[in-house]
């Protein structure tokens, strides 16, 4: 937190620094001294510029600033709240989905103690069965067609146990390695649901992360325009020649700009007739005007319309 505010302050000095150096781009043009000329002998026009900064402007720019800066932090804010109520969403999930399982397997385990009561109670029956039978056969084990019958029983009844016992054990298999994939589909179901979200919540920083350099890209692009569009005005002044006739009046120009700043094409959109016509001269002496090498800033400067008042 110290640090970001050690930041924060670094940039708003910064930021007063530029508004001060280039504070005279906001301000009205530098007055021109007015020169009486001499027909016979002509003298170089001399201008003299005085340039203020308007301590009002700068103070507001300061709170635009800060109001800026406060509203990234509450946004930022907003979006680690959105990341941990995510976080949390996901974690009561998963919860659930383990009490769920937990669930299944207690079901599961109660079905396996029925199944083993139920063998134990038949394994006891069976037993039963043997003793009464063997009683059986003691009593009877001079009849030899009894015994031979009990004894064809007895085998018939083994294999089918052993019929019984092997479908038992190649059901429990099948089981075991249905419930052995039904885990490992639901395993590969969470990854791939764990990795669906990172990938959302990375997409969506990303995307919030390119919003926030737009914003300042664009907000930069803005200062740029204005400094150069002050930048153009102080060299059209430079060249006007202004007369006590043009006191109060102004006139509306159009300039086109080639990529190095030469002026293409000028001309008057409306105003006072000196005005205009010293203005379309101070721009065609002027010949070439200030551009930004940055090509988004020159987009909105090759084609400009600028209102030219002469100062006295």
């Amino acid at each position: 937190m110290r640090e970001s505010l050690i930041k924060s302050i670094l940039l708003h000095l910064g930021i007063i620094g530029f508004l001060i150096g280039s504070a005279s781009f906001h301000l009205p043009t530098p007055k021109v001294m007015e020169v009486t000329l001499n027909p016979a002998m002509p003298e170089p026009e001399k201008a003299v510029s005085a340039v203020t900064v308007d301590q009002q402007k700068v103070e507001q720019k300061i709170a635009e600033l800060k109001k800026q800066e406060e509203a990234k932090k509450q946004a930022e804010a907003k979006r680690l709240r959105d990341l941990e109520r995510r976080a949390n969403d996901a974690r009561k999930q998963r919860e659930a989905e383990d009490r769920r399982l937990k669930k299944l397997e207690q079901q599961r385990r109660a079905k396996e103690k029925e199944k083993a009561e139920a063998e134990a109670q038949a394994k006891k029956a069976r037993e039963i069965q043997q003793k009464e039978r063997a009683k059986a056969q003691q009593a009877e084990k001079q009849k030899q067609e009894a015994e031979a019958a009990a004894k064809a029983a007895a085998e018939k009844r083994k294999a089918e146990e052993e019929a019984l016992k092997k479908a038992e054990e190649e059901r429990k298999r099948k089981a075991a390695e249905a419930e052995a994939e039904r885990k490992r589909k639901e395993a590969e179901a969470e990854r791939k649901r764990q990795q669906a979200l990172q990938e959302q919540m990375l997409q969506e920083q990303l995307a919030a992360e390119q919003a926030a350099r737009n914003k300042v890209r664009q907000q930069q692009i803005v200062s740029e325009v204005d400094k150069y569009k002050a930048l153009i005005m102080a060299r059209i002044q430079q060249t006007l020649l202004i007369d006590e006739k043009m006191k109060n009046k102004q006139c509306r120009v159009n300039i086109r700009l080639g990529f190095n700043g030469l002026v293409t094409q000028v001309k008057s959109l409306g105003g006072d007739k000196l005005v205009c016509e010293a203005a379309l001269r101070a721009v065609r002496m002027a010949d070439t005007l200030p551009v930004s090498p940055d090509k988004d800033v020159f987009e909105q400067l090759k084609n400009i319309n600028l209102t030219i008042k002469p100062e006295f």
